[in-house]
């Protein structure tokens, strides 16, 4: 699991301990499902968004699962809690236009030629943002047109670089002159840019190209995802470029591709919408 999921899972699970104490619950592996049950109800009362709530109970699933698999316990009192449903957002995305926009920043300036590589590298290959921070050269095949990035769960997969990322990306190592096993992104110290950095100058460079939408680099992913999915209509090919394990978070990009047929069909269709003076 990454190192976000981790921290996340370590704050769920004290908090658990937390309101086990306060019940006189001094191991956890003592609790049953009405108990756990009592738990979820006052996260909800404290205000806990449903989002959070299934995460609380993810980790407190895999914790009796873990318990369970050692012979702690004989059964897992989470395994029949379901958490309330929370709303599924769609998530923003640039149309084409604004994305061409922003990833064509200018390179005569500080730092130019690494940002049109990162920002080109972003939207032509959908990485997620701790792929691209990670990313060696030796990762790169910039002849083949080829990324090979390590995911989620440590899995790996291939992903195709288009032309105008190879072309930024090779004018970057021009500059660099890097070792094969030197971060493409590297840090002031040497290290990998950070993540944080990366959502900085991006949301600056959004600003600076004329973009006033909340920029993020996930964003990016979810444009680049969407594009090739409104072109191509081939989910299965864009959970594999993305890396998905589970084609259900692949699917919410056809309910955006869903929206933009919605649009044009409203745009085109001579009876798509009621007159106005018919009202």
């Amino acid at each position: 699991m990454s190192a976000h999921t981790l921290d996340a899972y370590r704050r769920d699970l004290t908090s658990l301990g937390e309101w086990a104490s306060a019940q006189g619950v001094n191991e956890l592996s003592a609790l049953d499902t009405g108990q756990l049950r009592a738990f979820v109800a006052a996260e909800h009362r404290r205000g806990l968004a449903p989002k959070s709530l299934q995460r609380r109970l993810s980790a407190c699933r895999s914790y009796f699962n873990w318990l369970l698999r050692h012979a702690r316990i004989v059964a897992s009192p989470a395994a029949a809690l379901r958490a309330p449903k929370s709303p599924r957002k769609l998530p923003q995305v640039l149309d084409a236009d604004e994305a061409s926009r922003l990833v064509e920043v200018p390179t005569d300036v500080p730092l130019g030629l690494r940002d049109r590589a990162l920002l080109e590298l972003f939207y032509s290959s959908g990485l997620r943002l701790s792929e691209l921070c990670g990313l060696r050269w030796h990762d790169l095949d910039l002849d083949g047109g080829l990324v090979t990035v390590l995911g989620k769960g440590s899995k790996q997969r291939k992903v195709p670089v288009g032309s105008h990322a190879r072309r930024a990306l090779d004018s970057w190592r021009d500059e660099q002159k890097p070792a094969s096993d030197a971060f493409v992104f590297p840090g002031r110290s040497g290290g990998p840019l950070s993540q944080r950095a990366v959502q900085i100058r991006m949301k600056l460079l959004a600003q600076k190209q004329g973009l006033f939408k909340n920029v993020h680099p996930h964003m990016l992913r979810h444009s680049f995802a969407s594009h090739i999915l409104e072109s191509s209509g081939d989910l299965r090919g864009v959970q594999e470029l993305l890396g998905h394990a589970d084609i259900a978070t692949t699917q919410i990009y056809t309910h955006l591709d869903f929206q933009h047929l919605a649009k044009v069909y409203d745009a085109a269709h001579p009876r798509a919408k009621r007159r106005k003076d018919a009202l």
